[in-house]
């Protein structure tokens, strides 16, 4: 398990706040893979190898594995068990189901002797209420990342309606603090909403946001920190097919080395100017 001042101590140390995303699809890896036995594991594991230096996070979105049934729950088993003890890990699954059901959940992907999994975090619909992140902070350690403010298109939708607490996505903000505090509790913040960080760092000044859509979804890293860097950077910025599929080739754990560099070395760049090192 990582905790928020392991975390924050990695980011120093690496000189990093860059999250890879194993989102790995069977039709996009170099085809030379599929002779192993488990092309998706060998994938992932040259992919870990070749970037582990260079970030601080790794998560994998269950779905790319789901959809294979068996074989795909055994390549994130095995991804699960191969990630570096110094990373935390997350399990992007976006569940939020409660009762039993949260603690089924809860089990699979917390509870090694359940299901072969341990992971740090774990993603979260947060719309049932409390009941729905309560089975996930029982295990002593292990992080929840409510989603608050996404990067899709439709977010309008339901997250920018009007509460009694401002927009939706900050009353969910204001609720989920209530429920824990920022050694426990991070949420997940769009990069293509970068101004919205100014309002988000009001609610939670401290949390830890996990930021995807940088790079192949057009959000900024530059404008991110500018609004949304704290003192301990308080940032997990996401790149998944920028880097993971750099290459369809048998260069392709190099190239995405090549990739995580250049972000890694953006990054701190940033760090240094917000002097968090």
């Amino acid at each position: 398990m990582i905790s928020r001042q392991q975390l924050i101590q990695q980011i120093k140390q690496k000189k990093s706040f860059l999250c890879v995303g194993l989102d790995t699809d069977i039709d996009k890896i170099p085809v030379f893979l599929k002779q192993y036995p488990d092309p998706i594991f060998e994938f992932n594991k040259r992919i870990i190898d070749a970037t582990k230096d260079l970030c601080v996070a790794y998560k994998p979105n269950a779905a790319f594995y789901e959809r294979h049934g068996v074989k795909g729950l055994q390549s994130l088993i095995a991804t699960c068990n191969y990630l570096p003890k110094d990373c935390l890990s997350i399990i992007d699954a976006k569940r939020g189901d409660i009762g039993n059901t949260s603690d089924m959940y809860a089990k699979t992907f917390f509870d090694k002797s359940a299901a072969g999994m341990s992971f740090d975090a774990i993603t979260i619909a947060p719309y049932m209420g409390r009941d729905s992140v309560d089975a996930y902070l029982a295990y002593p350690g292990k992080w929840v990342i409510v989603l608050a403010l996404t990067s899709s298109a439709s977010s309008k939708d339901f997250q920018y309606l009007h509460t009694d607490n401002g927009y939706l996505y900050e009353a969910v903000i204001q609720k989920a603090n209530t429920w824990a505090g920022a050694d426990r509790i991070m949420y997940v913040v769009g990069a293509t909403k970068s101004l919205e960080f100014v309002n988000i760092r009001k609610i939670a000044p401290d949390h830890f946001l996990l930021v995807p859509g940088v790079g192949a979804q057009g959000g900024s890293l530059e404008e991110v920190c500018k609004y949304g860097m704290n003192k301990d950077c308080g940032l997990l910025v996401n790149a998944s097919r920028s880097i993971i599929y750099a290459s369809n080739g048998e260069d392709f754990a190099e190239s995405a080395r090549a990739e995580a560099l250049k972000v890694q070395q953006a990054m701190e760049v940033e760090l240094e100017k917000a002097g968090v090192i």
